[in-house]
């Protein structure tokens, strides 16, 4: 099973997306965007971006969980993925990340 991007709406006037995995866990999340074209501009990015493994910050909150953001070329963060129990956990996601997220179809269900 490939993953995927749900692009939804979030509250009234704002757009956000998530990267599932085929087993429908959240890989990573997008910012709020005022825009749906600024929504799918993410997914793009995201796209062109999450093969390459110097996009990747590793990162532990201050709860020391572990996480990871996936940047852009210009150092924008495209996404925020979950807290992890583990670095091992953590850096499993950054490989379905990698994995899943050039090919994700996106599923739109801010028509719903």
């Amino acid at each position: 099973m490939s993953g995927k991007y749900l692009l939804h709406p979030a509250g009234d006037s704002q757009f956000h997306w998530d990267l599932k995995a085929g087993n429908s866990q959240t890989i990573l999340s997008s910012q709020m965007y005022k825009a749906k074209a600024g929504a799918v501009s993410g997914i793009e990015s995201c796209r062109n971006n999450s093969a390459d493994e110097v996009r990747y910050t590793r990162m532990t909150s201050e709860k020391n969980q572990p996480y990871f953001v996936l940047k852009s070329g210009n150092g924008e963060i495209i996404g925020t993925s979950q807290m992890y129990s583990s670095e091992a956990a953590r850096d499993a996601g950054v490989v379905s990340c990698k994995e899943n997220g050039p090919t994700g179809v996106t599923q739109d269900e801010t028509q719903k």
